[in-house]
């Protein structure tokens, strides 16, 4: 049987360099919110494309912050595909808000932008793309739609870290990118852990507050928090298997054109590419 993940054989690839990497968080000390998150934070960030990349505790925390920091909540409506995890929609109904499910293009397994506009209504706010499966959704059009109704694009990357559209990688598309970094996902941690991505400085300096209970420099909460924060040594792993994504994720290119070529004859369906699309083949 051929396994869709195996974290145990990513571990072993880069054993003694995480091993390092785990002492040395050991030996420090600090173990929470330290220079190893900094450090992954500023390297992440390069990696996307973004000015600005924010460790969090899950995937799931990173849309629910970013939703949080949108000010979305009871009584507004998110927009997002019905082909997704249950993840997407728990966290956009964790702020109160209600989850509007659209169907998906067929070819792609993404949001269908001409079903979008029909189920906008004045209580409608974000719209979150999901690049399923490694798949960037289409986000020009997604973006025409943003501009047109002023709403908020959020990019749920969960499946796909390391993908792009149209040469840029996804997470730096809309306002906010939202990652996982589950064992099993293409930069999985030994352990949960998450992260957000954005231009914007406002935003940014919201959700650095928002991680922690809404604390300042001076751990004063100015505003509800939460508690959400990526660990040291989970930060110190993710920032060892970073060095070598660019490189996973062409083999994963790779592998997927052999299957492609050698399929291309039965009567399987097989996935297809949006154009100026780079697929990281989460699966």
């Amino acid at each position: 049987m051929i396994c869709f993940a195996n974290p145990k054989e990513q571990y072993l690839s880069h054993k003694d360099e995480i091993q390092e990497a785990i002492n040395r968080v050991l030996d420090s000390g600090w173990y929470i919110l330290g220079e190893e998150v900094k450090s992954f934070e500023k390297e992440f960030a390069t990696f996307v494309g973004t000015q600005y990349s924010l460790g969090v505790a899950s995937g799931t925390d990173a849309i629910f912050l970013s939703l949080k920091a949108l000010d979305i909540g009871l009584g507004d409506e998110v927009i997002t595909v019905s082909h997704t995890a249950t993840a997407t929609v728990s966290a956009i109904e964790a702020t109160g808000a209600k989850a509007i499910l659209v169907d998906i293009e067929e070819d792609y397994f993404t949001i269908d932008p001409k079903k979008i506009e029909k189920e906008i209504t004045p209580n409608t706010k974000a719209i979150i793309a999901v690049h399923i499966y490694g798949h960037p959704s289409d986000v020009d059009e997604l973006i025409r739609i943003c501009k047109k109704y002023d709403l908020f694009l959020l990019e749920d990357c969960a499946q796909a870290n390391g993908a792009k559209y149209k040469g840029k990688k996804v997470g730096s598309l809309g306002d906010l990118g939202c990652f996982s970094f589950f064992p099993t996902k293409n930069l999985g941690a030994l352990g949960d852990g998450g992260a957000i991505t954005t231009d914007s400085l406002d935003l940014y300096n919201k959700l650095i507050m928002l991680r922690q209970y809404g604390w300042d420099e001076n751990r004063e909460s100015k505003f509800q928090g939460y508690n959400s924060r990526l660990d040291e040594l989970q930060a110190a792993i993710l920032r060892v298997k970073l060095k070598y994504l660019k490189q996973d994720v062409e083999k994963r290119n790779t592998v997927a054109s052999l299957y492609n070529k050698y399929l291309k004859n039965t009567n399987l369906i097989l996935p297809k590419v949006r154009n100026d699309c780079y697929h990281a083949y989460h699966l």
